[in-house]
């Protein structure tokens, strides 16, 4: 007889039929004549299955067996009024009787036990709001016409700055983990034309925040040709559309962390767009503080925005806004001068509303190479570490951007959970490396 899963038989068309599943022990209440068994499959599909209880042994939580019977439905039955009247039943595995995740444990527990805590219906709803997000992007690419690639992790020099960089042993030199790929999408732009990948980026911050991770899964987009209009609206319809696919795909999930569908469902394009200039008016009205070498003092024009500013100038949005033409100063080497502004970048951030600040980054790259060269020297970096990169100005420069996201950012937002460690399946932070 073949095996279902549990999604595909709470239909009533299966309904009197027999039925074999196979998964673990979620829940077991047994009685006198009957025992009930809540089982949770391999997709974290949830059923309660109803036996005799002379053919059940002593069980515990997280056995793992399959079960044959009849599919009934009956309104008094947990998640979704189905129920098994099972007739067999066959153990695979007795799981040991201290299975050391309950109902109620503290979040440092689930972290070092992240490996079992993965059982649990919220990570496994979790894992699938991911997969519906990789998935719907990949989808979005491919439709638009950009080229999916995939770039070194191990390198040679810094893109965000070396003082978040992983140094790595790479036979007799040293080497680093990628905090981007967008040098080498850079690269691609001239034989792929606009191409985009995702893969794991890492920063060395020492930030113990609700919003980082040492190692994050990091989408990023570059293209020739393009403006920084255009890159507003390729990242609005980007969202837009992968919003509206998780909301239809995973209204289930959705619903059992309590995300409110119907805010998601109000975010339309075109987002706000936000100057940099005005939202440091915005913030020094807000009296909103930094904290620097001299101290904690008021925010003033120059100064980056920090999780703070994020938060107060996205709590009462409902739609993502961008905030654009950061100075020069507080931004990579790579970046593009605004030439109609001398000091401004024609740079971009995407904050998520309600509070949830940045998710994306991006701009316009500085394409002339006597500039560029400029500025690497300005920062202190190796030029020879870029002469790979330079060459790419040297060589029928273009004017070229691009963005990324942080994938882990954009599910905590969907999914409205409070720390980034719940949004990916093994966090990576600067307290954390295991399991």
């Amino acid at each position: 007889m073949k095996y279902h899963r549990v999604g595909e038989i709470k239909k009533d068309e299966f309904l009197g039929k027999d039925i074999k599943i196979r998964g673990w022990v979620y829940r077991i209440r047994k009685q006198k004549d009957k025992a009930f068994l809540i089982i949770r499959d391999d997709r974290g599909g949830i059923i309660q299955c109803v036996l005799p209880s002379t053919i059940v042994p002593d069980i515990t939580i997280e056995s793992s067996l399959e079960i044959q019977g009849t599919l009934f439905k009956d309104e008094r039955a947990k998640d979704g009024g189905y129920e098994i009247r099972g007739n067999d039943i066959k153990i695979h595995s007795i799981a040991s009787n201290d299975f050391p995740i309950g109902e109620y444990q503290s979040t440092e527990l689930l972290l070092d036990y992240r490996h079992l805590a993965l059982r649990t219906r919220k990570m496994i709803g979790v894992g699938k709001i991911r997969a519906t997000i990789l998935e719907k992007v990949r989808n979005w690419f491919i439709e638009n016409d950009w080229i999916e690639v995939n770039v070194p992790t191990l390198v040679k020099s810094a893109v965000e700055g070396g003082s978040t960089l992983f140094p790595v042993k790479y036979f007799k030199e040293e080497a680093f983990l990628s905090q981007s790929a967008q040098l080498y999408l850079e690269a691609l732009i001239f034989s792929l034309g606009p191409v985009w990948t995702v893969s794991p980026s890492f920063r060395a911050e020492k930030s113990r925040t609700l919003r980082h991770l040492a190692e994050y899964l990091h989408l990023e987009a570059e293209a020739p040709w393009i403006s920084l209009d255009d890159l507003f609206s390729i990242q609005e319809k980007l969202l837009v559309n992968l919003i509206g696919h998780v909301i239809k795909e995973r209204k289930e999930e959705l619903g059992f962390l309590n995300r409110d569908i119907p805010s998601l469902t109000e975010i339309k394009e075109p987002f706000d767009k936000l100057s940099y200039t005005e939202a440091i008016e915005t913030l020094s009205s807000m009296d909103i503080q930094i904290q620097d070498d001299e101290g904690t003092r008021k925010i003033k024009w120059g100064d980056d925005l920090n999780i703070d500013s994020e938060k107060a100038l996205t709590k009462d949005r409902t739609n993502p806004v961008f905030v654009y033409g950061y100075p020069l100063e507080v931004k990579p080497f790579y970046v593009k001068e605004d030439p109609e502004t001398p000091g401004l970048a024609l740079t971009t951030d995407l904050l998520l509303p309600n509070g949830f600040g940045e998710v994306s980054s991006g701009g316009m790259r500085e394409d002339n190479i006597t500039l560029l060269k400029s500025r690497i020297e300005k920062e202190g970096l190796k030029m020879n570490s870029y002469s790979w990169y330079l060459d790419l100005r040297k060589y029928g420069s273009v004017p070229h951007g691009g963005f990324g996201i942080g994938i882990e950012r954009l599910v905590r937002w969907i999914t409205n959970l409070e720390d980034i460690k719940e949004c990916v399946l093994f966090p990576r932070t600067m307290a954390r490396l295991d399991p």
